[in-house]
């Protein structure tokens, strides 16, 4: 079976689960980068450099307590398998000690956090199919993350579905992992320092 890579998400969420499984994504060559999402495959455009600095520091957010509680942390790309038919490259990915028996050459199951880096091609992606999925595969945390807007969206799954949970006096505190904390002035202060200065 030839693989159709789409670009975009569609507008109205799709019922039914596309033809490609996880066989079909492994036999798939490494660039361009893609993912398999509901068995579709997706070719995931080219990151920003804004896009990449907000992942970067997110990251280092997650690896300190990793460090710090013997879990771990990791940036795009890896592959994260959730189903036969869904296998994707989360922006930043974070599993507690307690789980870290799905880090394998990839990682076989649900990770406790998952970050997307929002941007133009795959805004509708993240807060759409990725959402869904990612919520019904047992994703304990999810951060949707825009750069432009400085803001961080952060969802908790209560039963397979996601509730926002607010940041207080500035900072963002996991109840789910108690472990993870976020400054959000400071995250936003050191991607403007992470940020080469534009030419005018």
């Amino acid at each position: 079976m030839t693989a159709e890579m789409l670009t975009e998400s569609p507008a109205t969420p799709l019922s039914e689960l596309g033809p490609f499984r996880k066989s079909d994504y492994l036999a798939l060559p490494d660039e361009p980068r893609c993912e398999l999402i509901l068995g579709r495959i997706y070719a995931t455009p080219s990151r920003s450099v804004l896009h990449q600095a907000a992942a970067v520091l997110t990251f280092f957010v997650l690896r300190a307590a990793a460090r710090r509680t013997r879990g771990f942390a990791a940036i795009a790309p890896l592959d994260v398998t959730l189903a036969d038919h869904s296998v994707v490259q989360p922006d930043v990915i974070y599993v507690s000690a307690a789980r870290l028996g799905i880090v394998k050459d990839r990682i076989e199951g649900a990770p406790d956090l998952l970050v997307e880096v929002l941007s133009r091609g795959t805004a509708r992606r993240d807060r759409g199919e990725k959402l869904k999925l990612y919520a019904e595969s047992g994703v304990r945390e999810y951060w949707i993350l825009d750069p432009v807007e400085r803001q961080i969206e952060f969802l908790i799954n209560r039963g397979a579905a996601f509730q926002v949970a607010l940041a207080v006096d500035g900072k963002y505190r996991s109840t789910e992992l108690p472990e993870i904390e976020i400054d959000l002035a400071d995250l936003w202060r050191e991607l403007d320092q992470d940020l080469p200065p534009r030419s005018t």
